[in-house]
């Protein structure tokens, strides 16, 4: 480990591995809530083409990319907002026109040499500079102030847009927001793993944070968590296996998500074992028991030492709150207390 420290370009690789997978997971986030967990390899199939004309052009490939990227974000946004097109074919043109404008730019380019475009389609870390370092740090400290700052915004819209746009936040700008900050994050990870899979950073640290968090907010953690191991474990693993190191992270934070899944599995299982022995007990409630029954919505709570019991699958569930007599006649039925928040006792 010391000797790889010890040379400035694997330095340089490790801090812009940690860079992306810091970045990468919380924009990807609201895609995989918005099931658009593809507009990552669509935008950056367009960036392509912006890279082949920043090589054809001999300007910066990274700013012509960027420009690219975001006009292709912007666009997709516009499209599935007017309805013109679903978002699925929006991203499949996508897909199609990037790759086959970067083909044509780079081809009828005199001069350009195509084996440039290799590292930005699969991903050349070891060649990022500090120059290179300095942009990707401040994109990344953009990507992730805007989207701390917005994240209940985004949430919101990401989860139901009617009902975010009922109650008056401007759905089509976050949404180009979002766009951008997606198209941007593109463009930082290219070095890092290449436009062909950057889309895997910004998707699989979060199917696998699913895995094994219980709240949106625990999800995005553990999501920067996984995605920043994939991408420095990556880098590591790449350097001593000596492999392409985009690869290499993406394989890294699928095993990672096969690890989570089976926790999460084994979790849940234990989890429902417990319940299931935790819940019996002797008295079996019915008409007549002797206790009173409460009608709770579209069931029949019933009232025992203080706690209302509702059976459940050969077992009873205590739903917490207030477990007054009055409080319990309220529920199901217009003017009540309102929504409840229920609990099983494990």
């Amino acid at each position: 480990m010391s000797a790889m420290l010890e040379l400035e370009f694997m330095r340089n690789a490790l801090l812009a591995a940690l860079l992306v997978g810091l970045a990468a997971p919380l924009v990807g986030i609201f895609l995989v809530q918005r099931r658009l967990s593809l507009v990552g390899d669509g935008i950056g199939h367009v960036a392509l083409a912006g890279v082949a004309v920043g090589v054809a052009t001999q300007q910066s490939p990274v700013w012509a990319a960027m420009v690219a990227a975001v006009a292709a974000g912007v666009a997709i946004e516009l499209v599935r907002a007017r309805g013109r097109a679903s978002g699925d074919v929006a991203l499949a043109i996508m897909f199609y026109g990037g790759i086959a404008a970067g083909v044509v730019i780079i081809n009828r380019a005199e001069g350009a040499q195509t084996g440039s475009l290799t590292g930005y389609l699969f991903g050349a870390i070891t060649t990022t500079t500090r120059s290179d370092l300095a942009v990707f740090a401040v994109l990344s400290a953009v990507i992730v102030g805007v989207t701390l700052v917005l994240r209940l915004r985004f949430f919101a819209v990401a989860g139901d847009e009617e009902y975010a746009r009922a109650s008056g936040l401007p759905v089509l700008g976050l949404n180009i927001l979002l766009a951008v900050l997606t198209a941007v994050t593109v463009v930082v990870a290219m070095r890092v793993v290449g436009l062909l899979l950057i889309s895997a950073l910004m998707v699989v640290p979060n199917a696998a944070a699913q895995q094994v968090a219980g709240s949106f907010r625990a999800a995005g953690a553990w999501a920067v968590g996984l995605g920043i191991t994939a991408s420095v474990g990556g880098v590591v693993t790449s350097y001593h296996a000596d492999t392409a190191a985009g690869g290499t992270i993406v394989l890294l934070a699928i095993g990672l998500f096969v690890l989570t899944t089976l926790a999460g599995a084994a979790r849940r299982q234990l989890a429902a074992r417990r319940h299931r022995h935790a819940e019996r007990h002797l008295h079996e409630h019915g008409p007549g028991c002797g206790h009173e029954a409460v009608l709770h919505g579209d069931h029949v709570d019933y009232l025992h030492d203080g706690h209302r019991h509702a059976a459940h699958e050969g077992h009873y569930d205590e739903h917490a709150g207030d477990h007054g007599q009055e409080r319990g006649r309220d529920h199901g039925r217009p003017g009540g207390p309102g929504i409840e928040e229920h609990e099983v006792v494990r």
